[in-house]
This record gives structure tokens, C-alpha cells and sequence, in this order.
């Protein structure tokens, strides 16, 4: 039988460790070329692992894994597909962008002493999970959720991590053998860092701005300005 509920205080975070919270949301960076070469001790890796492993997932279906890559091979062969796919996305940006893509370093797959693949089991939970009932791709956006808690933990330890998104999933799966049935939802690399850019290094570059939030945030219905806001 079910074991009786008992729920426990839920009061507010103290004032540091609030800041702490919001601190890391807004120092996070994506991070290319600031690695270090010295290696993430097993204990950080497992605290690191552990956070992603505690995020929120629908239905309670922890669809997540975790592949560690330390292997110089497996890296270079995954390098070598990110390249010829960056090769290919280039060529898709008008003339005028493709300059300074050129000059953008999108990934440190070689230099981070730990790459990460968090993929998403599409058969976690059967057919039919609580949640999941009317929205298949749940499953996603809970890993998404695993990916962003591994990410704010990585910040709080020092640790700079860098999402690689440019990639034939096919190749991915053929490299890290994966299922049928497991897809690829984010490739991490990992590793100590000793600076990160104050801003988001594409901004720093001038390729994006942050969008300002008070064009984002409509009231009631799509489009509705929301008043009252904070100053």
C-alpha cells in the first residue's frame, strides 16, 4: 500500500542562499574555450550528475541518461562530426553573417576533459504515463529540465560547461551506439575554467542581444501588454 504523505516546511531560502541561487542563473555561460586540462575529480562529476538526476520529470519518468566520454578517440570521432556538420550550417547564413560565424568557436569537445550525451528514453514508463497522455514530448522537455539542473550545479562548482548542438543525429547515434529508442537531447562538454565572459560570450561577439524581457511577457491572452509590473 501507499505509504502516508508527509509533506515538510517549505520556507523561503535565507537571504545568501537566495543569492547564490540566482547567481549562478546569471553567471552561467556557455562555455567554448576557457577549459582547463585538469581533470573533474569523480566526487564533483557524481554531485554534478546527481543534480541533473534530481530535476523535474512528467509523470515522475526520468527519462534521462547519462554517457561520460573521457576517451580521446571517441572524441575526436565526435569532433570530426561536428565539424563536417558545421561545415554544412555555415553555408545555410547569408554572406554577411557567415564571416563572423566563421570566427565563432562552437564547441571544445577536445579541450573539456569530460564530454557528457544526456539522452532521453522514449520507452521510460510504458505506454501510458501520468502526464504524458496528450503531449508525447514530455519525455524531451524533462531531460531539457536534467540538462539545465547539470548546468546551474556545473556553475556553482567552478565547473564551465558548453552545449554542442550542431550535429546529423545519426552520426551521434552511430558513434555512442545508441537504441532505436534513446534519442540525443543535448552533447556537453565539461571542465574547470578559470574566467567566463561577464555577458554571453554571442553577445560579447556581437552575433545576438538578450531580448528584453518586457516584450516577452503578454497578460491573459497572446499579445496583452502586462501592467503593473516591477520598476
Amino acid at each position: 500500500m501507499p505509504q502516508p504523505v508527509s509533506p515538510v516546511p517549505a520556507g523561503r531560502f535565507s537571504d545568501n542562499e537566495r543569492e547564490a541561487v540566482y547567481r549562478a542563473i546569471h553567471t552561467r555561460r556557455d562555455v567554448r574555450g576557457q577549459f582547463r586540462p585538469d581533470p573533474i575529480s569523480e566526487e564533483v562529476l557524481h554531485r554534478l550528475l546527481h543534480a541533473a538526476h534530481h530535476a523535474p520529470s512528467v509523470g515522475l519518468m526520468q527519462p534521462w541518461n547519462f554517457i561520460v566520454i573521457e576517451d580521446a578517440s571517441a572524441k575526436s570521432r565526435i569532433r570530426e562530426a561536428f565539424r563536417r556538420a558545421n561545415d554544412t550550417a555555415a553555408a545555410l547564413f547569408p554572406t554577411e553573417r557567415r564571416a563572423l560565424y566563421s570566427t565563432l568557436k562552437l564547441e571544445g569537445i577536445s579541450e573539456a576533459p569530460i564530454n557528457i550525451c544526456v539522452t532521453c528514453d522514449r520507452s521510460r514508463g510504458g505506454e501510458v504515463v501520468l502526464g504524458r497522455t496528450h503531449n508525447r514530448d514530455t519525455d524531451i522537455y524533462s531531460t531539457v529540465c536534467a540538462v539545465q539542473n547539470l548546468w546551474l550545479a556545473a556553475r556553482a562548482e567552478g565547473i564551465g560547461l558548453g552545449w554542442v548542438s550542431i550535429f546529423e543525429e545519426e552520426d551521434l547515434r552511430s558513434i555512442l551506439q545508441l537504441p532505436d529508442h534513446v534519442v540525443p537531447v543535448a552533447y556537453l562538454c565539461l571542465g574547470h575554467v578559470t574566467e567566463l565572459y561577464d555577458e554571453p560570450e554571442l553577445q560579447a561577439r556581437g552575433w545576438a542581444s538578450r531580448l528584453p524581457l518586457d516584450n516577452l511577457v503578454f497578460r491573459d491572452r497572446w499579445g496583452a501588454r502586462r501592467r503593473n509590473g516591477p520598476a
